[in-house]
């Protein structure tokens, strides 16, 4: 059936894609726990339907036995939620996800045969730092030889004005919790030091950034959509090396980690210091000449969620090919404009940026 579930549909970034596919007139199955905020959701998304499931199984199994068009995730963490329901999905349901964890991106894109054998799609991803650095990283790598070099970083403002989370939290302490960063370097993956590859750089709205190497999914979106054998995914107010090298070894103690979800998921932050979302990406060519780009969009949740509805109403119109994709490898960088965000190419080099670990020219 044409149906789209969308899985934690009680939850801010479920409630906000059910909103944008309800305006596409998508029929939608609103699933969780809580059958009183599901009905609440449904009062405003049309003629959506509800199926309360108490567990990641027992929605596995729901969908097994519904075989909707697309599954929608939205439940974190994803290391947990993303592969049982992504397995569950038959070979007619599509699966889309809103991660950004590496180690979940990459689980998910060697599914890529499986999927294809049972020809459907898997998309991992779809929200906004992912698909925004990559689709920077489409765009300037058109027409163009594969770079040797890429930085991207993603800079997004959220208006949070309640607390941070469950979904939030588990992928900021999951993403923590790792033992070293990582970046691309001779086409391997290869550790550095949490938070290393730092960097200071001016926003072309004139403020300023500090971004530092983290183990993200836009590291691989943005090495297999440029092909360049060395790649950073630098990450916003990373702390010195030291500090999240204690971080991580706090979080490695059993129980700690959940412990660490929960008292991070109750934090209320403090209010953003910009109201624009940017994601940037530096490119080195071998022969010397580099290309800067950014995009430029709203509150991160918005872009999240007409992002991941495009992806999803996509799927349901036919659009996709079998496989396991990021957003932009599927669909190409305009999914980001249709998901309100502007593109800003090109122009001479004029400030000092980094691309890895060497000095280079960026606007």
């Amino acid at each position: 059936m044409s149906e789209v579930w969308i899985l934690g549909a009680a939850g801010r970034t479920g409630r906000a894609i059910a909103a944008e596919l309800a305006m596409r007139q998508i029929p939608l199955v609103l699933v969780g726990r809580d059958a009183a905020k599901l009905q609440g959701v449904a009062a405003t998304a049309g003629e959506a339907r509800v199926q309360t499931a108490d567990s990641v199984g027992a929605m596995a199994a729901a969908i097994a036995a519904a075989r909707p068009s697309v599954v929608v995730n939205t439940i974190g963490p994803f290391a947990e939620t993303a592969a049982p329901i992504a397995r569950a999905c038959a070979p007619a349901t599509h699966y889309v996800d809103i991660a950004n964890e590496l180690d979940v991106v990459l689980e998910l894109l060697a599914m890529n045969d499986t999927a294809v054998r049972d020809g459907r799609c898997i998309v991992t991803g779809a929200g906004w730092g992912l698909v925004a650095t990559e689709s920077v990283v489409l765009k300037l790598c058109e027409g163009r030889p594969t770079p040797a070099r890429v930085r991207v970083d993603n800079l997004a403002y959220v208006n949070q004005p309640g607390p941070v989370g469950p979904t939030v939290a588990a992928s900021v302490i999951d993403g923590l919790a790792y033992d070293a960063g990582r970046i691309y370097e001779d086409g391997r993956l290869t550790r550095v030091r949490l938070g290393s590859h730092r960097q200071q750089f001016t926003l072309p709205d004139g403020g300023t950034a500090v971004t530092g190497c983290a183990p993200t999914g836009e590291l691989e979106a943005a090495h297999r959509a440029s092909g360049a054998p060395f790649v950073v995914a630098g990450f916003p107010a990373a702390p010195g090396a030291a500090a999240m090298f204690a971080v991580a070894a706090l979080l490695a103690v059993p129980g700690m980690r959940g412990f660490a979800r929960r008292r991070f998921a109750r934090l209320t932050p403090p209010p953003p210091k910009r109201d624009v979302s940017w994601a940037r990406a530096v490119l080195e060519w071998p022969d010397g000449d580099i290309q800067v780009g950014w995009l430029r969009a709203g509150e991160g949740y918005d872009f999240l969620a007409k992002a991941a509805a495009g992806v999803a109403a996509r799927l349901v119109r036919g659009e996709g090919r079998p496989g396991a994709f990021t957003p932009g490898a599927l669909f190409g960088p305009d999914l980001a404009v249709e998901a309100g965000g502007t593109f800003m190419l090109g122009g001479a080099p004029s400030s000092d940026a980094d691309v890895g670990t060497r000095t280079v020219r960026s606007s």
